[in-house]
């Protein structure tokens, strides 16, 4: 079995991780490995994004006192999609949920 295909993300990357990811951040920005490589190393150490039920992001936007409409301003969506989110008719993925993730994590200041 391929080694590659055994690794999976860690909900929080352990200390060595963390360290390997830092060596090859520098490694990168000398030159030494390509940016494919560093997306290798990225998709392995970063934490896993946790999936957002729709009273998941019903809670955080209230959490962050904003109106449906002020939330898909923010998350650069329309208001007919974080409706859908939080009846469960939709559920965000790509793009979406990584910025649902950062509101969550480190606050409305890391998305303004």
């Amino acid at each position: 079995m391929n080694e590659r295909k055994r690794l999976t993300r860690p909900d929080r990357p352990s200390r060595i991780q963390r360290m390997i990811h830092e060596t090859a951040k520098d490694l990168y920005a000398a030159g030494f490995i390509d940016k494919r490589k560093m997306a290798e190393f990225d998709a392995l150490c970063l934490p896993k994004i946790p999936a957002y039920s729709g009273s998941k992001i019903r809670a955080l936007r209230h959490r962050h006192r904003l109106s449906q409409a002020v939330m898909a301003s923010v998350l650069n969506t329309s208001l007919s999609t974080v409706r859908q989110w939080e009846i469960g008719e939709k559920h965000p993925s790509g793009p979406s949920r990584k910025l649902l993730y950062l509101l969550d994590s480190k606050g409305l200041e890391a998305l303004t």
